[in-house]
């Protein structure tokens, strides 16, 4: 990866998923692919897409003929205060989110195979950079781009929406693989169809995944009778762009109830959403936001950050910030009056570590009463006069009774202040107690006693990544590296010399043998033979392997119904742009 000004202001937990883009690995085919699916953009969506995409397709200085190579985009890109890095595949989603947070756009490096043109499930090069790039010119649209994914970062996964990424990554490796055995798809497909159907209660992230699908991949904008298309999923797939304009396909109005819409990856969607104008995605978006832990706190707060079981932050109302995996936290008459964690912990404050308070520290956990004193004392708010005016002297003996029934008795150390809140009392010789219950022991060591009468947040991930020491894994499964066939490569070679003789690299080409090479060896292979027709048309030349071509094109056509929509608007294009 080149740096430059954007991505010199990634965090260092997002680095292990950015690869080097395989530019060398793309073959004559894919370049083909991406032609066909670019000129078929240009010809259909200049009618239907908002008027941003053909504006930003400009902009972004994506190439029509070949697959953009990252370093050029990057140059364009960062003109609108962006930047593109690769990836391997599907990443996590709240990974995918944060980049969009810090304006990166993630492009999976890989491209989709010729059986897979006018659509795919799987992310590819097509859908990242021809899908997302030109949309996001459009300042707007953009700042809703990034606004969502500082939303989307805080959403909370449950333990079963880890497997379900880990499911549909599977899947999607395997479909991109043009060599991969059927029997291998299916069994995947039974496999996530089971997940999918045992999930429960959907979580956070999920709502809001289902809101990122129905808007910045899959969104319409206008009205429902009269719209255009902003979506990159629908931006970057033929198929299903065309089909989605079809009375077949419901168009409902944009809404926080689209959040309860699922989709299925591996099909096209039967109904999809438009709004008004972009300014709406955000006001959406808003009051999903207005319903997470992110922004509601309280008991809900940390329920999601127990069921996430990973690494979570829950701030408390003096601004202390505890990261850590939260197991066992005890929750009375709807209220959590004593908060757990089990393993190394972090203490923060504006997301950085307090001094002392690290993972080495609290490397077994942590644990603390959050809520009001019976005698109506506010902690959090006394200064160090007030402190030692309640009886807080250096060691002197403190009780303190809260409201749940929990008694703190020790011996008073220190406070830790910030900004004119107390985050922090230590006590020795300390004795924690509910009821019967002894929640912390003397034996145990200093009592860190976290200050803050409720919770007012919680989000997945540590709030300081660096000093938890915080990064995102690559994945175990890499997407494939594909091993042509010999016969593969041959055909990949004719691709090549015919592009080569469109560029003018080489003029030797035997257009005749050319022709009867790729009817006796590849018969099936349609895209090479459309490039072939255009190009001998373009050049004036031989007629009468023109017409050769033509009904050979005729004769699959009639043989497979699904060639029939890639081969009409391949000559399409012909007639209409020679």
């Amino acid at each position: 990866m080149q740096p430059n000004e954007v991505t010199d202001k990634l965090p260092r937990h997002l680095m292990g998923l950015i690869i080097e883009q395989p530019y060398n690995s793309y073959t004559a085919q894919d370049h083909a692919v991406w032609r066909y699916v670019m000129r078929q953009n240009i010809r259909f969506l200049s009618k239907y897409a908002h008027g941003s995409y053909t504006d930003g397709l400009r902009k972004t200085g994506i190439s029509i003929d070949t697959i953009p190579h990252m370093y050029g985009m990057n140059r364009i890109l960062k003109e609108i205060g962006w930047a593109a890095v690769a990836v391997d595949g599907f990443i996590p989603p709240a990974a995918f989110m944060e980049f969009q947070a810090y304006n990166v756009l993630v492009i999976a490096a890989d491209i989709r195979p010729i059986n897979q043109i006018a659509y795919t499930p799987a992310p590819d090069i097509i859908h990242e950079a021809a899908g997302h790039a030109p949309i996001i010119a459009d300042p707007e649209y953009a700042g809703y781009l990034k606004f969502f994914g500082e939303i989307g970062s805080k959403a909370f996964s449950s333990a079963r929406d880890y497997e379900l990424y880990e499911a549909i990554r599977h899947l999607s490796i395997l479909k991109a693989d043009p060599y991969t055995k059927n029997s291998d798809i299916c069994s995947a497909e039974e496999y996530l169809s089971y997940l999918e159907q045992s999930t429960g209660e959907p979580s956070e992230m999920a709502r809001i995944r289902n809101l990122h699908w129905w808007t910045v991949e899959y969104g319409l904008i206008g009205d429902v009778d009269n719209f255009k298309i902003y979506g990159a999923g629908l931006l970057s797939s033929i198929g299903e762009s065309m089909n989605c304009i079809k009375p077949k396909v419901k168009k409902l109005p944009y809404t926080i109830d689209s959040a309860d819409f699922s989709f299925d990856i591996t099909t096209q969607q039967p109904q999809l959403f438009v709004t008004p104008d972009f300014g709406h995605l955000n006001t959406v978006l808003n009051q999903f936001a207005d319903e997470m832990a992110l922004r509601t706190g309280g008991v809900k707060a940390i329920k999601k950050a127990e069921e996430s079981e990973n690494t979570a932050t829950v701030e408390l109302s003096s601004g202390l910030q505890i990261s850590g995996t939260f197991k066992n936290s005890i929750i009375r008459n709807g209220k959590a009056i004593y908060l757990k964690t089990d393993g190394p912990t972090s203490l923060c404050f504006e997301n950085k570590e307090i001094s002392g308070h690290g993972k080495s520290y609290h490397g077994h956990g942590f644990g603390s009463p959050v809520g009001a004193l019976q005698n109506g004392l506010k902690l959090q708010n006394l200064s160090a006069a007030e402190f030692e005016s309640h009886g807080f002297k250096t060691g002197s003996r403190v009780n303190l009774d809260f409201e749940s029934g929990i008694k703190v008795s020790g011996i008073f150390e220190y406070t830790i202040n910030r900004k004119g809140n107390t985050l922090l009392l230590g006590f020795s010789d300390c004795t924690v107690t509910l009821g019967e219950e002894v929640l912390f022991k003397p034996e145990w060591g200093m009592f860190d006693m976290a200050v803050g009468e409720k919770i007012t947040s919680a989000y997945p991930g540590p709030a300081d990544p660096d000093a938890f020491d915080y990064h995102f894994e690559a994945p175990k499964e890499f997407t494939h590296k594909i091993e042509h066939s010999s016969k593969a490569q041959y055909l990949h070679a004719l691709y090549r010399k015919l592009r080569e003789a469109r560029e003018n690299i080489h003029t030797t080409m035997d257009a005749e043998a050319f022709t009867m090479e790729i009817l006796t060896d590849f018969p099936e292979e349609w895209l090479l033979l459309t490039e072939l027709a255009e190009y001998l048309s373009d050049k004036g030349m031989a007629e009468d392997l023109q017409m050769k071509i033509s009904n050979h094109l005729e004769d699959l056509k009639k043989k497979d119904p699904e060639l029939e929509r890639l081969i009409v608007d391949a000559m399409a294009f012909m007639v209409d742009y020679h």
